[in-house]
């Protein structure tokens, strides 16, 4: 059975297959479906056909290096086929792709066993935190959990309001910050909060501001040191949150988060807006970060798990027709 049959047959066994082919259908169209005109003139993997790839990957938002690593892979595969089809340079194609993700492990989700599990959710204004925070924490509900908001993004005009309207609808204890206030401040309450009400859950809206990265840096290494000092192992996640529609720009901000704390991983909004779906495999190749969860629409269930199987099948899919 080749690659792409088998991707299907995973996929078809998926309970959110509508919502990843939905949510990724402009993806597909720039790299799918334009993959799928090049059989007409194809005549092997040769210098036209790479170019015509790479230009592909790049309006997919892969990003030149790692375009240029997928085309080097794939080339060093279909080489020992010298009668190679169409059909099955496309299987080798999504094959490297999958073998790039996959060099660099996946960091699980810590969960602490000893009371609250503190997320930090960072990023930049606009990046749909305080939304995502709100999916997060309707996901956890619904697996049994306890959940509380602290609303430390203190600079940016009206977002303490935004979390707390959230905690008010979900039935989720919001912690609030004061606004133009210290976020740690914040944090050191919703830690403390969480401890002593047997929260299992504890997500904080932290600010994110990109202007002076020495102080973005200042700021969360405050932030982890005083959680820390609160609940052990605290923060036990650091989960920066991306719109997806800013593609190689929204890399550049993960690059300068990277830069300032430890981050544990990656949420992509927003996916369901944009063809740059190439931007998954460009933040794991440059940045060894994994993608947790993705944005593939408005309602809440729609923030779903990243599944690398799914999220293959869905931009590639079509190409394993006529095999």
């Amino acid at each position: 059975m080749s690659f792409l049959s088998k991707l299907k047959e995973k996929f078809t066994k998926k309970k959110d297959q509508a919502q990843y082919l939905s949510g990724f259908q402009k993806s597909k169209q720039t790299f799918g479906d334009q993959l799928n005109e090049m059989q007409y003139d194809f005549k092997g993997v040769d210098d036209d056909f790479l170019e015509q790839l790479t230009i592909i990957l790049l309006e997919s938002d892969v990003g030149i290096e790692t375009a240029d690593l997928i085309c080097d892979r794939f080339k060093e595969k279909c080489d020992a086929y010298p009668s190679l089809t169409f059909h099955w340079a496309m299987n080798f194609l999504i094959e490297t792709m999958k073998e790039i993700y996959e060099e660099y492990p996946d960091t699980e989700i810590q969960y602490n066993e000893n009371g609250p599990t503190v997320i930090l959710l960072e990023g930049v204004n606009g990046s749909g935190k305080t939304t995502t925070a709100a999916k997060l924490a309707q996901m956890y509900q619904k697996e049994g959990k306890t959940v509380a908001f602290t609303a430390a993004d203190t600079f940016r005009a009206g977002a303490i309001d935004q979390m707390a309207k959230w905690g008010e609808r979900l039935n989720v204890p919001c912690i609030k910050g004061r606004e133009n206030g210290d976020p740690s401040a914040a944090i050191v309450d919703g830690c403390r909060y969480a401890k002593e009400n047997g929260i299992d859950i504890l997500l904080c809206d932290t600010a994110g501001r990109l202007q002076n990265k020495v102080n973005l840096m200042n700021e969360l290494k405050k932030m982890n040191r005083v959680s820390a000092r609160e609940i052990e192992g605290a923060p036990h996640n650091i989960w920066l949150v991306l719109d997806a529609t800013t593609g190689q720009n929204g890399l550049s901000q993960a690059q300068v988060f990277a830069d300032s704390t430890t981050l544990s991983g990656i949420i992509l909004t927003k996916m369901d807006g944009t063809a740059k779906g190439g931007i998954v495999l460009a933040i794991k190749h440059k940045l060894h970060l994994p993608v947790l969860f993705i944005g593939l629409g408005e309602q809440p269930e729609d923030l779903r798990p990243f599944d690398l199987d799914g999220y293959l099948y869905s931009i590639s899919e079509g190409l394993d027709h006529g095999e």
